[in-house]
């Protein structure tokens, strides 16, 4: 990466930024953008035309557009009528649920007509309108007099509707409800709500017509943030010499360095200054990986971008997250279920879908490998079925327990190692000795203890070996005599010691982290064979079917069936959510630490023409 530090005229400011933006190719540096009250209005207008375009896009797939609907003229046009039938849509539908909910309520009532209630009013004859429960109901008529009459008018499983009729301002006490019936009965509330559906459906003339002009929209969209763009860059632009001057800082790739500064040479009345971006700047991180690796940025850009002039990790953790993907969900046949979902986002999910489709793949893929491997196939034994002698194969619940701890003891050994690499890089090699003295001795333990309980040993290097406690002795001493070759060797002890204590809990504690693995894969494991258990138990055929008539059978099948979908949809779904998020929590914590990661601020961003 490449700094830029070019000064013109402030005048020239917004012709040279699109001069940028038509070059595509230099980031320019806003940081510290502080938005104005305008610019929140800008943004917020951003937010809702991305919003509008979402909409869009989905009513252009529903039954309800029209094909044939014309084009709005303009891109404005065309988001201020989607917005204003939205509004109206969101009006109408709140207003029919408000009539269905009243027609709801005056529905045992019937019809009844209001003028007529109140000619009734005029000669004396007062209605009023109750509901109570049962018991009420039936003291109140026992109770009445000559006085009042009782209707009743419905009855439900909760209370009586009925009415109450008197010729004078004789007192009706009842134990219950009055209800104020409105002017219009359930019937005439019901044409309303046609009419108002009928409202909204005419709507779906305006949508279509801003569904046909989608691309007019995402054009005024990308307008508006090159207009944010240049917005940005004008307020964190450094002024001198009164306001004449401004100061820009860019970034710029190397590999199209000569085009940045052809342009730069050309254009006039500018000055600008250029020289290979360092570890101590600001710069932005773009990474560059293979198409594996690639898939893999999707997880790490959840954490962070790399420091710029530090390793980019991706293509190291990305072998160990599918991994450990696979483990945690353990099993072949839910490897295949999430196989299929990640073929359906190819296919279906269009572009924006892409990568995170083909990682599902790629980590589903691993799943059935390793769940073939583990001898799970929806929680029966895979060897069972098939002629594969169980040996062969994996027993995870009696192997894997040893085994995730050497995969976290190994995945810990190559984060020291790249830390090691990275600073003897930048700060030189006498700046490792400690941390060397501590992956010495780490790997050393491992070779020598670790290797022989998998029953494997490397000759002349055992615990008992010289060659094993001379490895011991010398990281030893870079541990705690030179963890710092500038100071004074007794510092170096004490200090040395105190990182001991801290070292040797911090790495038991990472190391211990990744039982989780075993843990989450040996749960999923157990629960799919409880569901198998419940399902072939409660619908009897563990029994067998023998004797049994087909109808019987076919109803323990489906009852099986339902079972087993249910159970096996319920561990999916929380086997899934865990084999994504424990990986995760193993790499941007134990590993990432090890590995001395360092945060970078920003990705790589040039100015450039926006495009929907």
């Amino acid at each position: 990466m490449l700094r830029y530090d070019i000064v013109l005229f402030a005048g020239e400011q917004e012709h040279f930024v699109e001069k940028l933006r038509e070059l595509g190719l230099v980031d320019i540096t806003t940081t510290g953008w502080e938005p104005s009250e305008g610019d929140r209005e800008l943004l917020l207008d951003i937010e809702a035309h991305n919003r509008t375009m979402e909409f869009l896009a989905g009513f252009k797939s529903s039954a309800e557009f029209q094909a044939d609907a014309l084009v709005f003229a303009s891109g404005r046009e065309a988001f201020e009528a989607c917005a204003a039938a939205r509004n109206e849509r969101a009006r109408l539908q709140q207003e029919v649920a408000r009539l269905e909910k009243l027609a709801q309520e005056i529905a045992p009532w019937g019809r009844f007509s209001s003028d007529d209630m109140a000619r009734l009013a005029e000669r004396g004859v007062t209605l009023r309108y109750f509901m109570a429960q049962e018991a009420a109901y039936n003291k109140l008529v026992e109770e009445a007099g000559d006085a009042i009459t009782i209707v009743e008018v419905a009855r439900t499983s909760a209370a009586v509707y009925f009415v109450a009729i008197t010729t004078d301002a004789t007192p009706v006490v009842v134990d219950g409800q009055e209800v104020r019936l409105p002017r219009t009965d359930s019937i005439a509330i019901a044409e309303q709500i046609a009419q108002l559906q009928a409202e909204d459906k005419a709507l779906d003339a305006m949508l279509s017509r801003a569904a046909a002009s989608l691309s007019l929209i995402a054009e005024r969209c990308a307008e508006l943030k090159e207009q944010l763009q240049g917005l940005k860059v004008g307020a964190t632009a450094q002024r001198e010499a009164d306001g004449e001057l401004v100061i820009m800082e860019g970034w710029a790739e190397s590999d199209t360095a000569e085009r940045v500064d052809a342009l730069l040479e050309e254009y006039p009345n500018l000055v600008y200054m250029k020289r290979d971006a360092t570890i101590d700047d600001d710069a932005p991180v773009k990474l560059k990986n293979n198409k594996f690796a690639r898939l893999f940025e999707l997880i790490g850009s959840m954490y962070s971008l790399p420091k710029y002039g530090t390793l980019d990790l991706t293509p190291i953790f990305g072998p160990f997250y599918m991994l450990f993907f696979a483990i945690c969900l353990c099993d072949a046949g839910y490897g295949l279920m999430i196989l299929a979902v990640g073929l359906a986002l190819l296919f279906k999910g269009g572009e924006s879908m892409r990568q995170a489709a083909w990682l599902s793949i790629v980590c589903a893929s691993a799943t059935v490998a390793f769940g073939t491997y583990a001898n799970s196939f929806f929680g029966l034994t895979i060897s069972d079925f098939l002629p594969v002698h169980k040996d062969a194969l994996l027993n995870f619940q009696e192997d894997f327990f040893s085994i995730s701890l050497a995969l976290g003891v190994f995945q810990i050994l190559v984060g020291m190692a790249i830390n090691i690499w990275m600073k003897a890089k930048l700060f030189g090699f006498t700046t490792t000795f400690g941390l060397l003295g501590w992956f010495i001795i780490l790997l050393s333990g491992s070779l020598a203890a670790g290797l022989p309980m998998f029953g494997l040993e490397i000759p002349g290097f055992t615990t008992s070996s010289p060659v094993f406690y001379g490895a011991l002795g010398l990281g030893a001493v870079l541990m705690l005599l030179l963890n710092n070759v500038k100071r004074n060797p007794l510092i170096n002890l004490g200090a040395g010691l105190w990182d001991t204590y801290n070292n040797i809990t911090g790495l038991l504690s990472d190391v211990l982290s990744y039982i989780r693995l075993f843990a989450i894969g040996l749960s999923g494991g157990v629960l799919a064979q409880v569901f198998n258990s419940l399902a072939m138990g409660l619908s009897g055929l563990s029994e067998g079917i023998a004797g049994s008539a087909w109808y019987v059978v076919a109803l323990q099948i489906v009852a099986a069936s339902i079972i087993l979908l249910i159970g096996h949809g319920i561990n999916l779904f929380m086997s899934a959510i865990s084999s994504f998020v424990h990986p995760m929590r193993l790499t941007f914590v134990e590993f990432y630490k090890n590995a001395g990661f360092e945060m970078g601020q920003r990705s790589f961003d040039p100015v450039r023409k926006m495009k929907e």
